[in-house]
């Protein structure tokens, strides 16, 4: 071996082996680790198991078996009762197409506005940028019922009361969405990748379309998501601008617990389907979420 092969394999350091096997500088978790997450696992999927158990039983469930250990045996029976309840003041069919329709549009739109005013408060320079930014900060402080009352007047003479655009159209931005999207793209897009677009001739709009959407795809994953369950358990304000012909999900199965008060088994059966499409879009989509979340935490 020649002097310099000699010198460049001193100068290049030899991993080390970290603590229980791993690599230098990686950490594996432990027993106490794995005992303290299942722990927290069980205290937070208790409540759903519990709901799941009441909706399993029959309306006698819960003061006999206060403390459930197995699920009864009328889920199903539970659930097409509540499918076909006659006291719902929509169907559920259409109360579950109104959910998707409005939690579809309002992430879309949250997902595209939040992106493109991300990529202005982050790459372009303009008067008042860090004012406007902080701004937009600040509105997240204001708690949302404040805002109902003149939310409301507003549908009302613009003869929105009963339309879905009236749950819709106040939340096409989320002040969130567009703080998150601001930390994001200042680490994952490159001034370079901007400029190189300019001097291909892009417009404005084409090099945020073609270099910025696609660069910020795992976090806009992960605020679809966010926005969308936001969104599909709704029910404060839905409740209030919406009739029963334009009910969501939660607002129509809010009367439930009104027309069967003391039937526990079917209000929970009812909440328990309600959040089917959310477990659904979980198990589709869930990884994409932790990625969009993992990649956001370090680049912001």
């Amino acid at each position: 071996m020649s002097v310099e092969a000699k010198e460049a394999e001193l100068l290049i350091p030899t991993p080390r082996r970290g603590r229980r096997g791993g690599k230098a500088g990686v950490m594996q978790p432990g027993w106490l680790g794995y005992t303290f997450l299942t722990i927290v696992l069980i205290i937070a999927a208790y409540p759903l198991y519990w709901t799941f158990m009441i909706a399993s039983g029959d309306a006698t469930t819960v003061t006999r078996r206060p403390f459930l250990t197995l699920p009864g045996p009328n889920f199903i029976e539970n659930a097409l009762r509540v499918i076909d309840s006659p006291t719902l003041p929509v169907s559920f069919w259409s109360a579950t197409l109104n959910s998707i329709i409005v939690s579809g549009v309002v992430a879309a739109s949250v997902v595209f506005f939040s992106t493109l005013a991300g990529y202005a408060f982050s790459k372009l320079r303009f008067k008042g940028k860090n004012g406007l930014l902080y701004f937009v900060i600040a509105t997240l402080a204001v708690p949302t019922q404040l805002a109902v009352v003149p939310l409301y007047i507003v549908m009302v003479n613009l003869k929105l009361t009963g339309n879905l655009l009236a749950v819709i159209l106040p939340a096409v931005v989320s002040a969130f969405g567009v703080f998150w999207m601001t930390q994001y793209m200042r680490q994952a897009l490159p001034y370079e990748l901007i400029e190189a677009a300019r001097v291909d001739g892009a417009s404005m709009f084409r090099t945020f379309w073609s270099i910025a959407l696609p660069s910020a795809r795992p976090a806009a994953a992960m605020l679809a998501l966010f926005i969308f369950i936001q969104t599909w358990t709704n029910f404060f304000w839905p409740f209030i601008v919406l009739d029963n012909k334009s009910a969501t999900l939660p607002v129509a199965l809010a009367t439930l617990s009104n027309n069967y008060f003391d039937d526990y088994s079917l209000i929970f059966a009812g909440v328990i389907i309600s959040i089917v499409p959310l477990f659904l879009l979980f198990l589709v989509t869930g990884r994409q979420l932790v990625k969009g979340i993992m990649e956001g935490a370090v680049k912001g």
